[in-house]
């Protein structure tokens, strides 16, 4: 039955674009999967704002909202303001505890104020804060994935992560995450799903893992 069809809305993480979901694939008759895209932040947009304009794009009730990275920050925010079927934060952060040294860092000293220019005008360097290492041999590969560029969105997105106020974790997300991610490596302590000699690119490839385990994850089956 058309009605019972299960919503599951992705977002990507930071500067990457849905495409990175391109092999995540439900069982079609359970799921209709759709894929949210980063829009340009507007002057002094705060996180609450954005995470509102957002939902805007989501068209069905009692969802389930996947984020990935930076979008799995943006997901928690937007779940404030939603009622939802389940919550899925992959690659990212519980609170503002799990971000590492370099990126608290950052906002003591307010360096992420000069670093999104480096960013748009260094591919390699943008797939290493992106997505935890250089792109070399994957140059093709990443420009594909890493397409949102644009400095305004940079300079925003990144001081919304380092500024993320969250305390505690999100008790009604479900969080996934590799023990080899070298971006958020902190984030596999506590209480989350752990993937084995996974990477903060784990939903590029590890998808055959999301393949497998979502659908009984969002159907709460053992």
């Amino acid at each position: 039955m058309k009605d019972s069809i299960i919503h599951v809305y992705l977002m990507p993480g930071m500067a990457a674009n849905p495409l990175i979901f391109e092999h995540i694939k439900l069982p079609e008759d359970e799921f209709q999967i759709h894929w949210l895209e980063w829009k340009i932040p507007v002057k002094n947009e705060s996180l609450e704002s954005y995470a509102k304009r957002m939902i805007e794009d989501i068209s069905h009730d009692s969802i389930v909202l996947l984020g990935v990275s930076f979008g799995g920050i943006l997901v928690q925010e937007m779940s404030k303001y939603m009622t939802l079927k389940k919550l899925f934060v992959v690659s990212s952060v519980k609170s503002h505890h799990e971000l590492p040294k370099h990126l608290k860092l950052l906002k003591y000293t307010k360096a992420y104020k000069i670093l999104p220019t480096q960013l748009v005008s260094n591919v390699d360097l943008l797939a290493k804060f992106a997505f935890g290492e250089t792109i070399k041999k994957r140059v093709k590969l990443y420009k594909k994935y890493l397409s949102v560029n644009d400095k305004t969105y940079l300079d925003w997105a990144i001081k919304q992560v380092v500024c993320w106020d969250q305390d505690e974790a999100n008790s009604n997300a479900i969080y996934i995450h590799g023990d080899n991610d070298f971006v958020f490596p902190h984030s596999s302590d506590g209480n989350c799903i752990v993937i084995k000699g996974g990477t903060h690119i784990m939903i590029i490839n590890k998808y055959k893992w999301f393949n497998e385990n979502l659908p009984k994850l969002i159907h709460d089956k053992p």
